[in-house]
């Protein structure tokens, strides 16, 4: 703590240096990285290349249909979505910020996905040299790269796009060595990625979050809000990604019964979830109504939490169970703990990724280590358990613990190094009172000014009561409070 607090210091006298990274140079230097590399290493897999028929020759393939794109692709499609129109616009939010948030997280993830694939393709895809893809790489690619949008969402507002580009950078690295350790040599299962996904993503930005803490962050406290159209968009991005999360966690899944089952525990575990936050939300907000807050996040949290244990036989009932949990676990912590982490934390997360990825994420952890523990051959059968786990229960309980506590040390740690490299004064990370807003970065259009005073709005980065303000309207000859 002294350390990093003494390293904060250090970067602060540093601030008025006139070194600063670009963003089109950062760009060009990137692409043309990629682009010598992706000559180097990357090449079609045998069900990609144009000698997949003598491919289907070789091992008496009959049809085109056993191509693994005609299982993964449509998959495929869904999970681009979320992260390209789910991710984006659930970050619209922010009244000012709807640019950054949309527009940055294209920028990340565009850029992520290409480092993305060589990683992934070092650690699991190297053949005589050279990484071969098919779609199913494009899935995981996806994968890495949700891992650091969701690490976004707790800096939203607050980072430069060079800052999210370096944090792309070491994330997608992170994640490809993290990955690999929790399914290559420990053999945890994490088809729906809650541990190495969600867990990992939500610790690595909560701790860069802490490294950059703005004490003066309150210069920007009017942009820290929404306003009602801002909301409705970010509703969308809530959408897209509750009704395609069941692809989400399926998408990686064995052929047949796996993504079979992972795709109904899904579904049904998101729909326990949105019930119960309709009803925390109401039950602990003043007069008994909602906070859109709570309805545009708690209600995925539920997918986050299942996404381990997805595959295995969770059972309805138990999807059920965990889609209720996270409801009302994923509620509260928007209304207790998100103020409590800033107060005596300094830990300042704007959209609250703790409580929908961080917590639902060890939840999902712990689900999966219980539930390959109990796993049973009368339940699982003989061939089902050998197929599923590859060991014994109990042991595979172990291992999947194994792998939650791998997840969390890389995003604390990987998280803490990472924010001392953006703390550095060269970035060209947004001043306290202008973050939150749109026009640092983007040309914003001219908005029409609005004799209307907003009233109430929904507050994503701290919760407060809002007083509502008493006031009279003419209407049909009457006056009405």
């Amino acid at each position: 703590m002294g350390a990093c607090q003494s390293f904060r210091e250090m970067c602060d006298r540093t601030k008025n240096t006139n070194i600063r990274l670009s963003l089109p140079a950062v760009c060009v230097i990137w692409q043309t990285a990629m682009i010598i590399l992706f000559g180097i290493f990357i090449r079609y897999n045998e069900e990609s290349d144009i000698r997949w028929a003598e491919h289907k020759k070789l091992k008496n393939i009959t049809s085109d249909i056993e191509n693994d794109f005609y299982f993964r692709y449509p998959s495929f499609q869904d999970v681009h979505v979320m992260i390209f129109v789910g991710f984006g616009f659930l970050m619209t939010f922010l009244k000012r910020y709807s640019f950054g948030g949309v527009g940055f997280s294209f920028l990340l993830a565009s850029f992520g996905l290409q480092w993305a694939l060589l990683m992934q393709g070092w650690f699991h895809h190297l053949v005589d040299g050279k990484i071969l893809i098919g779609v199913e790489n494009l899935i995981n690619a996806d994968f890495c790269v949700a891992g650091c949008l969701i690490a976004y969402g707790a800096l939203l507002g607050k980072v430069s796009p060079v800052q999210l580009m370096v944090l792309t950078l070491f994330g997608v690295t992170l994640f490809a060595v993290e990955e690999y350790i929790i399914l290559n040599l420990i053999h945890a299962r994490d088809a729906g990625g809650s541990m190495v996904i969600h867990t990992f993503g939500a610790y690595y930005g909560l701790s860069i979050s802490w490294m950059l803490y703005r004490p003066n962050l309150e210069q920007s406290s009017s942009l820290q809000r929404s306003v009602y159209h801002s909301d409705v968009f970010a509703m969308i991005g809530t959408l897209y990604l509750w009704m395609f999360w069941p692809s989400f966690n399926s998408a990686i899944a064995d052929h047949g019964d796996g993504q079979h089952r992972a795709a109904i525990n899904t579904y049904l575990c998101l729909a326990a979830t949105v019930l119960t936050t309709f009803a925390i939300s109401s039950l602990f907000q003043k007069h008994g109504k909602l906070d859109m807050v709570h309805i545009q996040n708690s209600t995925l949290a539920g997918g986050v939490a299942v996404g381990t244990a997805a595959e295995f036989m969770l059972m309805p009932y138990g999807a059920l169970i965990v889609g209720f949990c996270c409801g009302v676990v994923s509620t509260l912590g928007y209304i207790y703990l998100t103020p409590f982490l800033e107060k005596y934390l300094k830990i300042q997360d704007t959209c609250g990724i703790h409580n929908l990825h961080a917590m639902p994420g060890v939840i999902g952890g712990i689900v999966g280590a219980i539930s390959a523990a109990a796993a049973s051959e009368s339940v699982y059968g003989h061939e089902g358990l050998v197929n599923m786990f590859k060991l014994v229960p109990a042991v595979q309980g172990g291992h999947q613990a194994g792998g939650l506590c791998v997840a969390l040390c890389f995003g604390i740690g990987g998280g803490i190094i990472v924010g001392a490299i953006l703390r550095l004064p060269i970035w060209g990370d947004p001043a306290d009172d202008n973050c939150f807003d749109d026009e640092a970065y983007w040309e914003v259009p001219e908005e029409e000014e609005s004799s209307l005073q907003i009233l109430q709005y929904n507050n994503h980065f701290r919760n407060k009561d809002v007083v509502e303000s008493n006031f009279t309207v003419e209407q049909d000859g009457r006056t009405r409070s």
